[in-house]
């Protein structure tokens, strides 16, 4: 099993994180590291895309972050309550985590040495993005270039999500594999693009999502550490790695106001909107995002 150590593993509890990863297309060619969102497994970069991305030129590496999948998992540390943190936020208080979403960001950037690279195109979807958007800000020596896929800076002032999408996200999964994968498709009809393409492929990832481990505690987890992230506007504006923001018009979870705003703080942003697509990867447009994203890599 393709596994990276990671000795110097930020807020573990001085436990060595072991981050599993994927790699597609020729390792001589530059490093398109590709960061998946809350909860998420790295199955969930199709593999037929991952494809579509190498074949622009590109060694993409897909992994689990910390704390789901076949990477780590922090049991050691606690689980939050998300509600109480949720309500400190609000009140102007900054509680304290387990671990955030820049120590997220330097997993990223240890994948990307231990793979032998200085700098890599690194490709963030949800909270993924958020994570790509703190290695752009925190690490800019380490990004080539950077693209923000359904995701936003944080700012409080930026509309909500709808409820029933933040519900059917936060709804516990089943333990039984066929309840798991109805209780995904239910996910994505909620959340996903239905209007674009059939539930099949949301189906057969779910099951293999599934089979490599579900892990509802680094759930929570992960979403402590977005929850008092923060707005990162500000910091973006700072960011000068060319960017790509691409978000879904439809999307019920992160709003598409979100990603006008991500596009906007960053100086020569290109903004990519896509009718139809919610808050998922919808096969119908992947040609389209592989080429944008491989657009926005050959600028750097």
């Amino acid at each position: 099993m393709p596994t990276l150590r990671i000795e110097d593993a930020s807020n573990t509890g001085n436990v060595p994180l072991e981050l599993y990863y994927e790699a597609f297309g020729d390792p001589s060619h530059e490093l398109l590291l590709s960061i998946m969102g809350l909860g998420a497994q790295c199955v969930q970069w199709d593999e037929d895309y991952c494809r579509l991305l190498a074949n622009q030129g590109y060694y993409v590496v897909r992994f689990d972050n910390r704390d789901i999948g076949l990477s780590s998992h922090l049991d050691h540390l606690s689980t939050p309550r998300i509600f109480e943190l949720m309500e400190s936020v609000r009140a102007g208080e900054t509680p304290a985590v387990d671990y955030t979403l820049t120590d997220m960001a330097r997993d990223a950037v240890s994948v990307i040495t231990s793979l032998g690279y200085e700098r890599a195109h690194i490709v963030g979807a949800s909270m993924g993005g958020m994570i790509a958007q703190r290695l752009a800000i925190h690490f800019p020596e380490r990004v080539k270039s950077l693209t923000s896929i359904m995701s936003t800076t944080g700012d409080p002032s930026l509309p909500s999500g709808k409820r029933e999408a933040f519900m059917a996200l936060i709804a516990p999964p089943p333990p039984e594999r066929d309840a798991f994968i109805d209780y995904s498709e239910k996910l994505w009809r909620v959340i996903g693009s239905p209007g674009l393409v059939g539930p099949e492929r949301a189906r057969r990832t779910a099951g293999r999502v599934f089979d490599r481990g579900t892990h509802p505690a680094g759930f929570m987890r992960q979403f402590a550490a977005v929850i008092v992230d923060g707005s990162r506007r500000a910091a973006l504006t700072q960011v000068t790695a060319p960017t790509l923001v691409i978000h879904g018009v439809a999307d019920p979870l992160i709003p598409v106001e979100g990603g006008r705003d991500t596009a906007a703080a960053i100086a020569g942003a290109s903004l990519l909107e896509l009718p139809g697509m919610g808050h998922d990867l919808p096969e119908p447009l992947w040609d389209t995002i592989a080429e944008a994203i491989a657009a926005t890599a050959r600028r750097a």
